[in-house]
């Protein structure tokens, strides 16, 4: 069986070997085990269940939770000449009819079904006489009440153990810690799961974080060198996504809105121009991004803190799925700390389910704070340590610098006390700094002993005291009133000097990274050819009524450029051509290689193939 499914990798996908655990995974499904696979966004999941799927004959059956990331799979399916389908709410009641009875009669390879439909009696009526040959849950987090991405939908699941006697089921997600990964194995009732854990390092993207000081103007600095790309720009409101999207047009950029207060029309239309078109900037709330399959986002930027760790590490995966260098980027505020902890405070959940957010939140303040190694903080959070630093993050490329800021907290500290701790930070600042301001002369906090005792700081570096007290418990901000600054237990040894104090220094501005072309990078010389097979691919894109990387990743046109094939044996050699695609786009891509190398030859060969091919 293995044999086959290499054959299968290399004809009808183009890929010349397995990565990672692959190999492993295919292997224990294929031998009929339950298995909980933790892979990487761009560690290749997908193949892990379409290729048994395929091979144990039969239906295949993939449980996915949104409708755009079905209809972009089974198009890329499709296009590899297997036979696949989507069933969900967006398809008319004739069309659902027409995939199940070509599911029922037999031609159908893989059938993608979004969890809520799979769990109608009618769907599961039809489905259970049939021969399944796999049942694959993708982003099984969603699984998880205390998660980042909770579907009650998906809490049902379980019952296909019941339905489906005997039919190995695979869950798999590119994000859950251990608790995550046992509520996983529980809820989807999995039997003795093999488990498959490949960690969570995405080597390939650079992480930046930088103290929010003019977030507009710190993001046109992060666009600059990225003119051309596609990205992803996330926003907390829906308000701000408008003005964003906005005011980046009026600077150049193609760049459209994406939140839940559009119409759906239009949010579908600007999500497949992201994906149909080249260079576009999407600036969305989290309603983005979930449901897209786009390989070649090269980065993604945060203007305001997400909820958790997980949500970062789940958005920020968007970016470079194709394993060529790609960029996460933030800047956040005081303002996002006690903005984030009022959600919480006021949300509808129960205690409990507060005490596991406000855990998370800490934990990711922590992390903005590091002035450690960015990657490693961030993959030891999910268990995984490494010894050595990676080089790629804003702390390896320049080290923050430390100050001892014990006597700056001692008078901020002080300062909160003096004023009763009924006043947010602007306030405090104010205070500090010896403003008269109409609240200071209101409340008469002129008089006070420390008014005017923090001038040798400036207004944003007595925020960013505030902003790493509140980060390290020695404030918490009162959601009650407003956001009131309040000292803790920890602040009293502070306070008497008992301790000492170190803080990160905010730097002005991140490092500018110049623009990387790619793992493959081509010569200036080469630059003519590369856009040509952009063009190449765009056209037969159109054609097809599909994104331009359905028809071929960018590592894919890199790879063209470097081993320049002539025939289309050749051709056939670079990874992620397979017999299919070579069929239909093969002699196109030759002639665009010979034509920009002057081949008169090898492109009248290209167009004899076409010619003969046609007839």
């Amino acid at each position: 069986m293995m044999d086959r499914a290499r054959k299968l990798l290399s004809e009808t996908y183009g890929y010349s070997a397995f990565k990672g655990q692959q190999h492993d995974v295919i292997e224990a499904a294929l031998a009929g085990h339950d298995c909980l696979v933790l892979m990487p966004t761009g560690g290749g999941k997908s193949l892990c269940y379409q290729l048994p799927g395929l091979l144990r004959g039969g239906l295949g059956i993939v449980v996915s939770p949104l409708i755009a990331l079905m209809r972009d799979q089974v198009t890329a399916l499709k296009e590899l000449g297997i036979r696949a389908a989507y069933l969900n709410s967006s398809l008319s009641r004739d069309a659902q009819e027409r995939v199940l009875r070509d599911a029922e009669a037999g031609t159908l390879d893989l059938l993608y079904v979004a969890p809520e439909r799979l769990l109608q009696a009618a769907t599961l009526e039809r489905l259970t006489p049939l021969r399944i040959s796999l049942i694959a849950i993708d982003e099984a987090h969603c699984v998880s009440q205390w998660g980042h991405d909770f579907r009650q939908d998906y809490l049902g699941l379980d019952v296909l153990s019941e339905h489906f006697p005997g039919v190995p089921r695979m869950a798999l997600t590119a994000t859950a810690d251990d608790q995550t990964r046992d509520e996983i194995v529980t809820r989807l009732a999995l039997h003795e799961p093999i488990r498959f854990i490949s960690g969570f390092d995405r080597p390939n993207i650079r992480y930046n974080v930088a103290a929010k000081t003019d977030a507009r103007r710190q993001l046109l600095e992060f666009l600059e060198a990225r003119r051309g790309d596609a990205g992803i720009v996330y926003c907390l409101s829906r308000r701000s996504v408008d003005a964003t999207a906005q005011f980046l047009c009026e600077q150049g950029y193609h760049a459209l809105p994406y939140h839940a207060g559009m119409t759906p029309a239009d949010r579908s239309t600007n999500q497949d121009c992201f994906l149909r078109d080249d260079g576009i900037v999407i600036v969305a709330t989290i309603a983005f991004g979930m449901g897209i399959d786009k390989p070649d986002v090269r980065f993604v930027a945060h203007m305001d803190l997400p909820k958790s760790i997980e949500s970062y590490y789940q958005e920020t995966g968007r970016a470079g799925r194709d394993g060529l260098p790609a960029d996460a980027w933030m800047v956040y505020g005081l303002q996002d700390v006690v903005r984030l902890s009022r959600m919480v405070s006021q949300s509808d959940a129960d205690e409990r389910f507060k005490r596991i957010e406000r855990h998370k939140l800490d934990a990711l303040l922590g992390w903005c704070e590091v002035t450690q190694c960015r990657r490693r903080s961030l993959l030891e959070y999910f268990g995984e340590h490494h010894t050595l630093d990676c080089g790629n993050c804003d702390v390896c490329l320049q080290p923050p610098v430390t100050w001892d800021a014990t006597v700056a907290a001692q008078k901020l500290l002080s300062c909160v006390v003096r004023t009763g701790q009924r006043f947010g930070a602007a306030h405090v600042v104010d205070v500090l700094l010896g403003k008269h301001s109409d609240k200071v002369a209101q409340h008469g906090h002129a008089s006070l002993s420390t008014f005017g005792i923090g001038e040798e700081l400036t207004d944003a570096q007595w925020r960013s005291v505030i902003r790493q007290l509140l980060v390290r418990n020695y404030l918490r901000a009162d959601v009650e009133r407003f956001g009131s600054l309040v000292l803790t237990e920890l602040s009293r040894p502070l306070l008497r000097g008992e301790v000492s104090l170190l803080l990160r220094e905010d730097v002005s501005a991140a490092p500018k990274s110049r623009k990387r072309r790619g793992a493959q990078p081509f010569a200036e010389t080469d630059t003519g050819l590369w856009n040509a097979l952009r063009a190449c691919r765009k056209q037969q894109a159109d054609l097809q009524g599909v994104p331009p990387y359905v028809i071929f990743h960018d590592a894919t046109l890199l790879e063209m450029i470097a081993v320049r094939p002539r025939t289309r044996s050749e051709l056939l050699g670079i990874t992620g051509v397979g017999k299919s695609k070579l069929d239909k786009y093969g002699n196109a891509f030759l002639r665009v290689i010979a034509d920009a190398d002057g081949d008169a030859e090898a492109a009248a060969w290209a167009i004899a193939d076409d010619d003969s091919t046609a007839s």
